[in-house]
C-alpha cells in the first residue's frame, strides 16, 4: 500500500510539472495567453483619458462655442456629458470588460449572433479609416512644433508680428508640398509603432502616464497667461455668461455631437481599453473621472481661446478646425513676449493630445488582429501599421497633387472624415446602447456595473434607463443632423 501511495504521488508530481511546462510552452506560442491589464489605476484613468482627450478638444469645441452662442453652447454641452456621455461610456465600458476581447470578441464571447458581431467589426473599420487621416494631422502638429523650437514658423523680413495671412500662407503650402507633409505622418506613425510594439503596460500605459500629467501642466500655465492679459474679461463673458435666448435645438444638437465626438464613442477605443481593465474595477466612477477631466481639458481650452482672442482684437477670425492651431494661436504667439516658447508649448501640447489619440485608435485594430488570429503583438502591429503607411500616404497626398480626385464631391481625407465620424459612429453607439440595453444576456449590465453585486447605487437604474431610451434617441438626432449638414 505504501508503494501504491508514493507511485501515485509521484504521479500526480509528473502531471503538474506536465500541466507546468504545456501552460509555459503555450504562453510562449501565443496560446492561451493572459489578457493584458492596466498595471495601476493611475495609469488606467490616464490611458482612457489618453484616448478622449484630442483634437475635437483642442480645437473643435472652441469652435463650436464661437459659432453657437458662447456660454450657452458651454451650458448645454455639460448637460450632454453627463446626460449621454457617460451613459455611453459606461455601455462600453461593460461590453469590453465582460467580454474580455476586442470590439468584435466582446460580442462573440457574449453569445451575441453573428449580425451583432458586425457592429464590432464597423466600429473597428470606424476607427482604422480615422487612423489614416489623424496620422496626418498629427504630422501637422508634429511639423509645427519642429518649427516653433527652430523658430522657422516665425522667420518673417517684417518680423513676428506679422499679420494672419503669413500663418494662414504657411500652412496651405506645407500640406500641399508633396514630401515635406508625408515625411512627418511617417515620423508620427513610427513613433505609434514602437509604442504600441512595447505592450499594454510598458508602452501605452507608461506613455500615458508622462504625458497626461505633462498635457495638463502645459494647460494650466496657458490658462494662467491667458487669463492675466489686458482684455481676458470679456472672453470670460463670452465663454461663461450664458445668454439663455441663443440656447436653441440647434445649439443643442451641436452640443450633443461635441459631447459623443469629444469622448470618443463607437470608436471601438473604450471596449478595447475596458478590456484590460481588472475586474475590481469601478465602471461608473472611472466613467465619471474620465468624462470630467476631458471636459476640463475642454474648459481649460476655452479659457486660453477666449481671454487671447478678445485681448488681440482677433473676435473676427474663424475658430474653426485647422485655421485655430495653425493661423490663428500662431498670431497670437507673435504678438506675445517669448514668442518661441509659447509656441513650442502650445504644439507640444497639441502634439502630445495628437499622439495619445492615434496611439488608442490604432491599439483597436492591434487587439483585433492579436484576439482573432492569435498573433503576437509584433505581427498584429506590423500587420496594422504598415497598411497605414500607403492609406495615410494617400490622405496626405489628397490635400495637394491628388486633391482633383473626389469621392462624392470630396477629396480622400474630407471623404473618410465626414464617412466615420458623422456616420459610422453613431451607427455604431445606437446598436450598441441597443444591444446592452435589450439584446445582451440578462442582467449583465447591471452585474457589470455592480462589480457582481459587489457595489449598489440607484444610479445604476438610471443609466440602464439612459441607455434603453434616451441615448439611442438622442445620438439618432446627431446622425440626423449630420446627413442635413
Amino acid at each position: 500500500m505504501k508503494n501504491n501511495a508514493t507511485n501515485i504521488d509521484r504521479m500526480k508530481i509528473k502531471s503538474h510539472n506536465f500541466a507546468f511546462i504545456y501552460l509555459n510552452v503555450s504562453s510562449q506560442l501565443g496560446f492561451m495567453s493572459k489578457k493584458p491589464q492596466f498595471a495601476s489605476k493611475l495609469g488606467l484613468i490616464a490611458a482612457t483619458v489618453g484616448s478622449a482627450v484630442g483634437l475635437g478638444n483642442i480645437w473643435r469645441f472652441p469652435a463650436e462655442v464661437q459659432a453657437n452662442g458662447g456660454a450657452a453652447f458651454l451650458v448645454l454641452y455639460v448637460v450632454c456629458v453627463f446626460l449621454v456621455g457617460i451613459p455611453v461610456m459606461v455601455t462600453e465600458f461593460s461590453l469590453g470588460r465582460a467580454g474580455q476581447s476586442d470590439a468584435v470578441g466582446a460580442f462573440k464571447n457574449l453569445g451575441a449572433k453573428r449580425a451583432w458581431w458586425s457592429v464590432g467589426a464597423f466600429a473597428i473599420l470606424a476607427s482604422y479609416f480615422i487612423l489614416w487621416f489623424y496620422m496626418v494631422v498629427a504630422g501637422w502638429t508634429f511639423e509645427y512644433l519642429w518649427q516653433s523650437i527652430t523658430g522657422g514658423l516665425y522667420a518673417h523680413p517684417d518680423g513676428v508680428e506679422a499679420s494672419a495671412s503669413l500663418f494662414k500662407s504657411k500652412m496651405q503650402e506645407f500640406i500641399v508640398d508633396g514630401w515635406n507633409p508625408l515625411i512627418n505622418t511617417y515620423v508620427v506613425i513610427f513613433i505609434n509603432m514602437v509604442i504600441l510594439i512595447i505592450g499594454v503596460q510598458k508602452g501605452i500605459e507608461r506613455l500615458s502616464n508622462l504625458l497626461m500629467p505633462l498635457l495638463f501642466l502645459i494647460l494650466l500655465i496657458f490658462c494662467g497667461v491667458s487669463l492675466t492679459m489686458p482684455d481676458a474679461s470679456e472672453g470670460l463673458k463670452f465663454f461663461l455668461k450664458p445668454d439663455i435666448s441663443k440656447i436653441t435645438p440647434s445649439v443643442a444638437i451641436n452640443a450633443l455631437g461635441q459631447a459623443f465626438f469629444s469622448l470618443s464613442l463607437g470608436m471601438g477605443i473604450l471596449i478595447t481599453y475596458s478590456a484590460y481593465f481588472p475586474k475590481k474595477v469601478n465602471l461608473t466612477r472611472t466613467a465619471c473621472t474620465v468624462s470630467m477631466l476631458d471636459l476640463v481639458v475642454a474648459i481649460l481650452m476655452g479659457l486660453i481661446i477666449f481671454p487671447a482672442v478678445t485681448s488681440f482684437n482677433l473676435e473676427g477670425e474663424s475658430l474653426a478646425g485647422a485655421t485655430l492651431v495653425f493661423v490663428t494661436l500662431p498670431e497670437v504667439f507673435s504678438r506675445m513676449g517669448g514668442t518661441q516658447i509659447w509656441s513650442t508649448l502650445f504644439f507640444l501640447l497639441l502634439f502630445v493630445a495628437a499622439l495619445t489619440s492615434t496611439i488608442s485608435i490604432a491599439e483597436v485594430s492591434v487587439a483585433f488582429v492579436r484576439d482573432r488570429f492569435n498573433a503576437s503583438r509584433l505581427k498584429a502591429c506590423l500587420v496594422v501599421m504598415l497598411p497605414v503607411l500607403a492609406f495615410s500616404t494617400l490622405c496626405s497626398l489628397s490635400q495637394g497633387v491628388l486633391s482633383h480626385y473626389k469621392i462624392l464631391g470630396m477629396n480622400l481625407f474630407d471623404f473618410l472624415d465626414t464617412m466615420a465620424t458623422n456616420i459610422m459612429l453613431p451607427i455604431v453607439s445606437i446598436l450598441m446602447c441597443v444591444y446592452m440595453g435589450w439584446f445582451a444576456p440578462k442582467g449583465l449590465m447591471m452585474k457589470q456595473l455592480s462589480n457582481d453585486n459587489t457595489l449598489s447605487s440607484r444610479t445604476f437604474s438610471v443609466i440602464i434607463f439612459i441607455v434603453r431610451y434616451v441615448a439611442p434617441l438622442l445620438i439618432a438626432l446627431v446622425l440626423i443632423s449630420g446627413f442635413i449638414k
